[in-house]
Formats: structure tokens, C-alpha cells, sequence
């Protein structure tokens, strides 16, 4: 039996869910660049004008973002996954690093978020 088990497989079950959201938050990426794409190209023809010519739009730079977004976060869950395991290991007892880092990178998602949620609506309707 592993020493100390349950700390290992939480441990283990912490960086899944990191990687599991990290997957979810690329994904996402990839679909705001995509329906950027659709809004881009199918509305003005649906609409009957021309195709408009647009130059690097807030989504392509938001859906990129979203994806190197989910990259980070996988690098620094296992880089957290291995300063556990080593600490879950370790006799002597050692500080937490804290929630600051968890914080910062849920604003960095909100703010990502509210800044497609001022431009979906532009982009929208500049088509039609």
C-alpha cells in the first residue's frame, strides 16, 4: 500500500479536474473562433449584402487567448500535481501556496468572458 493514499489520490483527482477544465476552456476557444467565423462569413450573405471586409476581429484574438489560457492552466496544474506529491511525501510541514493565483486566473476568465459579451452583440448586428 501507498503511504499516505488518500492524499495521493486526491492529489490525483485535483490535477484531473484542472486538466478537464483546461480542455473545456480550450474548447470554448475554439468555439468562439469558430462562430466568430460563422457570424463573419454566412450572415451577410443570409442577409443579402456583400461580404464585408474585416480586418483581426475581438473574437480571434478572445478564442486564442481562451486556448493559450487552457495551455497555462494545464503546465501549472502539474506543476502544482508534482509540488504536492512531493510535499504530501515530505515529514516536515509546509505552508499552502494560497488561493491568489486561482483568483487571478478567474478574473482573467471573466474579463475574457464580459469582453465577448459586449462584442457578440456588435458583431451581430454590424452583419445584419
Amino acid at each position: 500500500m501507498i503511504k499516505r493514499y488518500s492524499d495521493h489520490a486526491a492529489n490525483e483527482r485535483t490535477f484531473l479536474a484542472w486538466v478537464r477544465t483546461a480542455i473545456a476552456v480550450m474548447a470554448f476557444g475554439f468555439l468562439i473562433e469558430r462562430f466568430d467565423l460563422f457570424i463573419r462569413y454566412a450572415a451577410p450573405r443570409l442577409a443579402g449584402g456583400a461580404e464585408a471586409a474585416q480586418g483581426r476581429n475581438v473574437a480571434d484574438v478572445a478564442g486564442i487567448a481562451f486556448v493559450l489560457m487552457g495551455m497555462a492552466m494545464i503546465v501549472i496544474a502539474a506543476a502544482r500535481f508534482f509540488r504536492t506529491a512531493r510535499q504530501i511525501d515530505a515529514e516536515d510541514l509546509e505552508p499552502g501556496p494560497g488561493v491568489r493565483f486561482d483568483l487571478a486566473l478567474a478574473a482573467l476568465l471573466v474579463l475574457l468572458a464580459c469582453s465577448l459579451l459586449l462584442y457578440l452583440p456588435a458583431a451581430v448586428f454590424k452583419s445584419f
